[in-house]
């Protein structure tokens, strides 16, 4: 997986390092993979990754698009922590057949296969399809500088915490949780026929959100959950699933 970049965190500090700035609780990756983002302090979304706890580091695989300002942007927070960071060449595999030794179950959703470090390859499986089947939002397509972590789904797929105390953004998370309604999210849609990643939805000839991922005539999209009725992508007719 050429679009994946392994990054290694290592020292005695690293796991409370990691702890206080992401939304997902660290010792959840001990000996195994947990997912997580690193956010804005107003709670927007910088980069999502997984965190791989080793015995004597924790990897985080995250976009290769992303790989440096992750890089930079943890090194920022050190201060004084026992905490090394680089980027690694290690690979990583994936797929959805039978899972090889040593690999880990994807936390997000279990549909989405495993992952194997220090190996490198792809099954052939069509992410995009599995993706849209499952709601699960990919960096760079629906997951960007303006999204909000609850509105692309994370507290389905596994990647925050509300248990685990504070983190960077955590206020504004926790307050969408707790004391708002969501008003827009990922939804999976089904389009009359195919459409362009970037068409515009609307409804009753409103704006009510954009289309991202597409596989045939199906569809991940951000849509406002008011205008959910009487859809169309351009001109193609959409209803969500």
């Amino acid at each position: 997986m050429s679009t994946r970049t392994i990054l290694a965190v290592t020292g005695s500090d690293r796991e409370k390092f990691l702890q206080g700035l992401v939304t997902n609780d660290v010792s959840k990756a001990r000996g195994g993979i947990a997912y997580a983002a690193l956010l804005t302090p107003q709670g927007k979304y910088l980069a999502d990754f997984f965190m791989v706890g080793q015995e004597d580091r924790i990897l985080i695989d995250v976009d290769t698009s992303l790989a440096p300002m992750l890089l930079q942007r943890l090194s920022m927070y050190k201060l004084r922590s026992d905490v090394q960071l680089e980027a690694t060449d290690i690979p990583v595999a994936r797929g959805t057949t039978d899972a090889p030794e040593g690999a880990l179950t994807d936390p997000r959703d279990p549909a989405m296969g495993w992952r194997l470090y220090g190996s490198e390859g792809d099954d052939g499986t069509d992410w995009d399809a599995l993706r849209i089947d499952h709601l699960i939002p990919e960096t760079g397509k629906e997951l960007g500088p303006d999204s909000y972590i609850l509105e692309m789904g994370f507290e389905r797929l596994n990647g925050v915490d509300f248990r685990k105390g504070c983190y960077v953004g955590q206020e504004v998370t926790a307050r969408m949780k707790h004391k708002t309604e969501l008003k827009k999210g990922l939804a999976r849609v089904t389009l009359d026929d195919p459409v362009d990643a970037g068409t515009s939805l609307t409804s009753n000839d409103r704006p009510a959100g954009t289309v991202h991922t597409v596989a045939g005539n199906k569809a991940l999209a951000y849509l406002r959950f008011d205008r959910a009725e009487n859809l169309t992508a351009g001109t193609t007719p959409a209803k969500v699933d």
